[in-house]
């Protein structure tokens, strides 16, 4: 393996069935929830990830809880190595690596105010006309779940200019309203297992990162990596997002995933990494760089 290759699922690599243009159970289903499908790929999509996860190493990179991620069913499965709860947990064959999770609670408590506190701001500016619940994901952040047609439209920007001086973030994805702490990042644990993986010689001590990833709080994984693809949907395309070594791809909906998979086996397959020249374990901005749009 050669690559180590971190992806968004939710509305990178998988979708619910109002994001596809046929009925959905004419695709893979990859997640059922309380007995009913939920989460879906088109067969090309599905294909070509289990293809790719068979010759490299992919990393399932999610905000969602353990709980959450535990319900889906890749193409491709088992993977040894995946990261949840938005950089939170970091699961080996399955289980949480108590030493990361130890480092991300440090990290949070240094990194301002906890979350009851930022769970008390968030009350009093919600109420149940466009709130249908407020969550919290392992007492590491928390999410709304909204009427979108029905949400107030200053509430985000506010809320934004409330959290950002005291170290969190807020992402919107679609029905979900985030509140992250900006020191629980997907982007640190990718990076720590880069090191972890070359330090144990699962990695050679050239293997890039790819990444792949729709919303705001992917922006700093794809910043981490030589080179990035989103699709041309989601919160970071609303927002315009681009960078010098990130392609945006053609397709949206469901269809984008199998452009983002094909991307990325057309990069690892023209990789010719020269053993001389390590690449570093962040910020790391070597390799061919593909057109945006």
């Amino acid at each position: 393996m050669t690559a180590l290759i971190a992806s968004d699922l939710d509305r990178t690599l998988i979708y619910s069935r109002r994001f596809f243009d046929a009925t959905p159970p004419a695709h893979q289903c990859v997640e059922i929830y309380r007995d009913e499908p939920i989460s879906y790929m088109t067969p090309v999509a599905a294909d070509l990830l289990r293809q790719l996860a068979t010759g490299h190493l992919v990393v399932p990179t999610t905000t969602r809880t353990i709980a959450q991620y535990t319900r889906i069913t890749l193409p491709g499965a088992p993977y040894r190595y995946a990261i949840t709860s938005n950089g939170g947990n970091l699961l080996v064959d399955g289980t949480p690596d108590p030493q990361w999770a130890r480092t991300v609670a440090t990290r949070i408590q240094a990194g301002g105010p906890p979350l009851p506190h930022i769970l008390s701001e968030l009350q009093i500016r919600i109420d149940d006309s466009w709130v249908h619940n407020l969550r919290t994901a392992e007492d590491l952040f928390c999410y709304l779940v909204v009427d979108e047609s029905a949400l107030p439209v200053d509430f985000l920007a506010d809320w934004q200019q409330w959290c950002t001086p005291r170290g969190w973030t807020v992402s919107r994805q679609g029905r979900k309203i985030y509140t992250v702490p900006q020191s629980l990042c997907k982007a640190e644990a990718v990076a720590a297992l880069h090191h972890r993986l070359i330090d144990t010689g699962e990695l050679p001590p050239y293997a890039p990162i790819l990444a792949a990833g729709d919303g705001a709080l992917d922006a700093a994984m794809l910043e981490l990596a030589v080179a990035a693809i989103r699709p041309a949907h989601g919160e970071l395309d609303t927002l315009g997002w681009q960078r010098p070594h990130l392609t945006i791809s053609d397709a949206t909906g469901a269809h984008a995933a199998e452009e983002i998979l094909a991307w990325f086996a057309a990069r690892t397959a023209a990789a010719t990494p020269d053993p001389h020249r390590p690449v570093q374990h962040s910020n790391a901005r070597q390799g061919e760089r593909k057109d945006n749009r």
